[in-house]
């Protein structure tokens, strides 16, 4: 028998900002914080001793029953829903959408869930304000691109009925031509940077709200391990939502024009090694990292492109190739050349995604479970031909992957 007496209702509980649930293995609510209560409408006895099915719409019941019978099996904290829209009901019957994470623990009473429920109705009505402005936005950009492609026929017939200014004229039409496709280029990214930000900061800033809320309930100093693993959630999370802004940004600065390279004369063998250094944290358990040069140490080119590009594929090298997996990394200056190789034994890339390989926002179609952009190797691209080089790979499903970076000295 689980007694709500031995719960400690603190402060976090009892004025948290969001609602709280905690119900016991077969789901049934055995306490519900003040927010909730409010946010529902409802009495703490008159939901207290219900299912939590109670506060789902009626459509959607039937389906939770079965999902929560499977989590009862293998209980795990996660976000509910992932990919999907929630909503819950209220006492009056009203429907409100809602953002579910969950949690488990497990004591002599039995194992319990907690549930913590964030309403997002602002949140929704924003992305539906944020989606409204998208359609007006794309509806001007239409608009533009039907008068800039009227100005180009009429431009076209000029130059029919003008031969004498035949050159200028031509110069004029493939100006208007890169500036319709500008505007055309840049409606999509515009889009789609808003489809992937919503999608891609979701989970991170889940888990963050999650272990922060956690981190505080562990207060016994036995309790260190289990604080020491949120705060890791923390900062993992933390660090997704800055390399997905820093690749937005860098994106940013290469279509403005503001990135240029820089020559330095410097060690790259030291250089290489610094980098794998700061890497090591990313390493899957025994995983290796096997670095190689030949040639002259000293190369004269941009040591923080160089850095960045490294970053970027053997991150990938590693979260895409097995736990006991080898990634090997191979320099070599000869002559004016400067190539780098990293290569590993993962599981590699389609052949049917090779040629959309380095578009921007491109995720290949085996690796829509890992995290990412599909800005990284269009970021790399852009350095490697910055730093007068080109990119090239080759790869095997299940075999591996290799990318090559030649830059001219």
């Amino acid at each position: 028998m689980y007694h709500s007496h031995n719960i400690d209702f603190d402060v976090l509980f009892n004025y948290a900002t969001m609602g709280i649930i905690i119900a016991d293995g077969s789901g049934c609510i055995l306490m519900a914080n003040p927010f909730i209560l409010k946010e529902f409408g409802y009495l703490n006895a008159e939901i207290v001793g219900q299912k939590v099915e109670k506060l789902i719409p009626h459509r959607f019941r039937s389906h939770h029953e079965q999902h929560r019978e499977v989590y009862s099996v293998n209980p795990r904290s996660r976000p509910m829903g992932a990919g999907r829209d929630l909503f819950a009901v209220r006492k009056d019957g009203s429907e409100v959408p809602v953002e579910v994470s969950l949690g488990t623990y497990k004591t002599e009473d039995g194992q319990f869930a907690i549930a913590f429920v964030s309403f997002i109705s602002d949140r929704k009505d924003a992305e539906n304000a944020l989606k409204q402005l998208n359609t007006d936005l794309e509806k001007k950009v239409e608009e533009r691109t039907e008068s800039l492609t009227e100005t180009v026929r009429q431009l076209g017939e000029q130059i029919k009925e003008a031969k004498a200014k035949d050159i200028e004229l031509q110069r004029v039409n493939n100006f208007l031509n890169v500036a319709l496709e500008k505007e055309i280029e840049l409606n999509e990214l515009k889009s789609r940077f808003v489809s992937l930000a919503s999608h891609e900061f979701r989970t991170p800033l889940s888990t963050i709200l999650s272990s922060a809320y956690l981190t505080g309930k562990y207060e016994e100093l036995a309790e260190q391990p289990k604080r020491e693993k949120h705060i890791q959630r923390i900062i993992s999370s933390a660090n997704l939502l800055t390399g997905i802004l820093n690749d937005f940004l860098s994106v940013g600065k290469i279509e403005e024009g503001k990135t240029s390279g820089k020559k330095i004369r410097f060690n790259i063998e030291k250089h290489i090694d610094t980098i794998i250094s700061e890497m090591d944290g990313l390493r899957k358990k025994n995983q290796k990292i096997v670095y190689r040069h030949t040639g002259n140490v000293f190369v004269l080119t941009d040591p923080s492109l160089l850095k960045h590009i490294m970053l970027n594929l053997v991150s990938n090298a590693i979260k895409f190739s097995p736990a006991d997996g080898e990634v090997v990394i191979q320099t070599t200056i000869s002559k004016k050349l400067l190539v780098i190789s990293v290569s590993d034994n993962g599981m590699g890339i389609p052949t049917s995604d090779m040629q959309h390989l380095f578009e921007r926002f491109f995720r290949g179609s085996n690796v829509s479970n890992i995290q990412g952009t599909g800005l990284g190797l269009h970021i790399v691209r852009k350095y490697a031909e910055i730093m007068n080089g080109t990119i090239s790979c080759r790869s095997e499903i299940n075999k591996g992957t290799e990318f090559t970076i030649t830059i001219h000295l």
